[in-house]
């Protein structure tokens, strides 16, 4: 029998971190062909994370450009994805989040009627403009999407509310989970990293507090990074705390980040870290604040307290569960939700011991088994036997 074919389409960092255990996963089984096609939307941060992940893309389209605009982009995704559909006639084709590699090639393949599978489905925050253009890409992918793998019991419940059948739809918990867990376990096996970050940036050695901080939504530019970077400024005054912020790539994240912080005591602005690096910053860290939304599933299974740098987030599951607390970009409220997980013992180890509500690190099998079960019925792998998530 012929093996069916799922093509995972990858563009950027986060798609690549959280789509890593389910490319490995079917790669391994030998009931499906497993094709990888990066669109390379972010060319250098998508190599770091495959090199990390040791994952090797089978179609690169390169379409990165510099300045490059979305029309441009969409374009060129939608195009390119198009033309590989045509030559590796996929089964299905999986597809992660809310970027517009994703949008673009669910669309292709909406066009190449080929089904689609969307991995971290149902995630809404009600408002098309926030996040800018995620919010409206994910909502794409879910109208013309085949099988939905829902993080989440809340992000089943907006597929049902939209009218997306039951059947299609499998709650499996949050990939980065898996990701998280498998870096964490490399990283034991092997080590270095520590070593490593304590040559580039002696100050990590040291006993003071770090507070990280990753911003870089198309939302706060402007305005909303500049208040958030002054409130760093304020909280650096802590003689015993050390901001350290990987600024993001992006021009106008540069220019502005370096406008305001370059020459201040006790704030790092360092280059974008490579995944396993991340990962072992954020262990060394005490307080998250970031406007990514991986970085609200990760942290909790750390035990970090996030402050999320949006007015809103799609993952009210982090909310209710008060792993996370909105502060948006004003600079008062950042200072002093920040200054109060510093200060406050009692505060700070009840925000550090909530329960993660993303899942089990098992979400990945669960993907796989159920696209085993879809295209190759009967083939079933004794290792795959994954209850389902409560």
């Amino acid at each position: 029998m012929t093996q069916p074919t799922i093509l995972a389409v990858v563009g950027t960092r986060p798609e690549a971190i959280k789509m890593a255990p389910v490319i490995h996963r079917l790669r391994r089984d030998p009931h499906v062909r497993a094709v990888v096609c990066a669109t390379a939307q972010h060319r250098q941060m998508l190599d770091q994370v495959f090199a990390n992940f040791e994952i090797k893309a089978d179609i690169d389209l390169d379409l990165m450009r510099a300045n490059q605009n979305l029309t441009s982009l969409t374009a060129n995704v939608l195009t390119r994805v198009g033309e590989v559909l045509a030559e590796v006639k996929p089964a299905c084709v999986l597809v992660h989040g809310d970027t517009t590699t994703a949008m673009a090639a669910s669309i292709a393949a909406f066009y190449a009627n080929v089904d689609i599978g969307h991995v971290e489905a149902g995630l809404r925050t009600g408002d098309l403009l926030q996040p800018w253009p995620e919010e409206f890409n994910r909502r794409v992918v879910d109208l013309v999407g085949t099988h939905y793998f829902a993080p989440t019991r809340q992000a089943q419940h907006n597929l049902v509310a939209e009218g997306v059948p039951g059947p299609s739809i499998l709650v499996t918990g949050n990939t980065v989970i898996d990701a998280l867990l498998m870096t964490l376990d490399h990283t034991r096996r092997h080590g270095g990293v520590a070593a490593s970050l304590h040559a580039r940036y002696p100050f990590l050695q040291g006993e003071e507090r770090v507070v990280l901080v990753t911003g870089h939504r198309r939302e706060n530019h402007e305005h909303g990074l500049a208040s958030l970077c002054r409130a760093l400024k304020r909280i650096a005054t802590d003689a015993g705390v050390r901001v350290v912020y990987p600024v993001h790539p992006n021009p106008n994240v540069q220019r502005i980040a370096s406008s305001v912080l370059a020459d201040v005591d006790n704030v790092h602005l360092i280059a974008p870290l490579d995944y396993p690096e991340f990962v072992w910053l954020m262990r060394r860290s005490a307080i998250i604040l970031t406007d990514s939304g991986g970085i609200q599933e990760e942290a909790p299974s750390l035990g970090k307290p996030v402050l999320v740098l949006r007015d809103v987030t799609e993952r009210p599951e982090a909310l209710e569960a008060g792993t996370v607390t909105l502060v948006g970009t004003n600079e008062d409220r950042i200072v002093g939700e920040c200054t109060r997980l510093l200060t406050d013992a009692a505060y700070y180890r009840d925000r550090s011991t909530r329960k993660n509500p993303f899942g089990d690190g098992r979400a990945s099998e669960r993907i796989v088994s159920f696209l085993r079960e879809r295209y190759a019925p009967g083939q079933r792998s004794p290792s795959v036997s994954v209850p389902a998530l409560s």
